[in-house]
């Protein structure tokens, strides 16, 4: 597969053999072993998709040796006998020569095969989907196929078609239209009228200005997030520092704080500073006795009375003479 597929009028039969007529049985067996079984399908191929492959790999894959021819119609053919075409027949010739499972693509197809094309090209099996194909004249094109033994029917993908692809196409034309206007072809390119151009290109400022709100929306957005997110994080940081703040604040001024120690401590030395000593109790007093302190004269000791007059006489004398000596 590193080369395009040849076309059927630039190469020879690859057939070395005499062409004999070969039974689906015969074929699904692997026979002859000197040569592949060969398969044809044909079609439009108008805008060649999935579907088309899908049927072709199909086609390809009926035996285990075959050998794939491709049969494309020309643009006058399918004109006449099916409608306009979206691309020309050199684009939907290059397509199927590109296509990983044909061997060979004949251009310029028959629309009903005869029993001289099919000799021509050595062909042992037709290949195309078993629902019947009404043209030309004929409820099903491939009826004298089918009688012959020679028809190998392949499935349709469903959801997809070339009839799918223009629908889509025509749905949405104003949107397809405003693009192409919009990436450089004229209005006459594209067979536009000079009101619609005008229309399609200030639709097209439109939308430029809806991106653009759009895109300013979603920046605004954006702002209001990372704003609402450093928000968030100075919120925390806020709360974070409160909270050391007042550990801190309630650690020096608290009950059991550090503040409260140093002042009681202060406090304790200046009533030391401020209060006098007292003098040791070992230190003796000066003329007096330690045991007791005097009394003043004029006390009188009512605890022990004389025991007699003379005895009061005595210290009624003693007293006076004791006044006498402190005048």
């Amino acid at each position: 597969l590193t080369a395009p597929a040849p076309f059927a009028d630039e190469t020879s039969c690859q057939c070395q053999a005499p062409h004999e007529k070969l039974t689906i049985a015969q074929a699904r067996r692997g026979t002859p072993v000197d040569r592949p079984v060969r398969v044809y399908a044909d079609g439009i191929f108008d805008l060649f998709h999935a579907g088309h492959a899908r049927a072709l790999m199909q086609a390809k894959t009926l035996f285990p040796n075959s050998y794939l021819l491709v049969g494309v119609c020309s643009d006058d053919l399918t004109h006449k006998f099916k409608g306009f075409t979206v691309m020309s027949e050199t684009e939907r010739y290059e397509a199927l020569r590109h296509c990983r499972y044909v061997d060979e693509v004949i251009r310029d197809a028959p629309w009903t095969l005869t029993p001289e094309f099919l000799e021509k090209h050595k062909i042992d099996f037709v290949a195309h989907d078993d629902i019947p194909y009404s043209s030309a004249g004929s409820d099903d094109v491939y009826k004298h196929i089918k009688e012959a033994g020679m028809f190998v029917p392949t499935q349709r993908t469903e959801g997809i078609s070339t009839s799918d692809i223009i629908t889509r196409i025509v749905r949405d034309y104003d949107v397809y239209a405003r693009r192409n206007l919009q990436r450089g072809y004229t209005a006459k390119e594209l067979n536009v009228s000079f009101i619609n151009e005008k229309k399609y290109r200030f639709q097209n400022q439109v939308d430029k200005m809806k991106e653009k709100v759009k895109n300013v929306e979603e920046k605004s957005k954006e702002f209001v997030y990372k704003v609402e997110e450093k928000s968030h994080d100075l919120i925390q940081k806020w709360e974070e520092k409160s909270r050391e703040f007042i550990g801190n604040f309630l650690e020096l001024f608290g009950p059991d704080g550090a503040w409260k120690q140093m002042f009681q401590e202060r406090s304790g030395r200046m009533l030391q500073a401020f209060s006098p000593r007292q003098s040791p109790n070992s230190s003796p007093t000066r003329g007096r006795s330690p045991s007791r302190s005097p009394s003043p004269p004029w006390v009188i000791n009512k605890t022990s009375p004389p025991s007699s007059p003379k005895a009061a006489s005595a210290s009624l004398s003693s007293m006076s003479e004791g006044d006498e000596d402190e005048k």
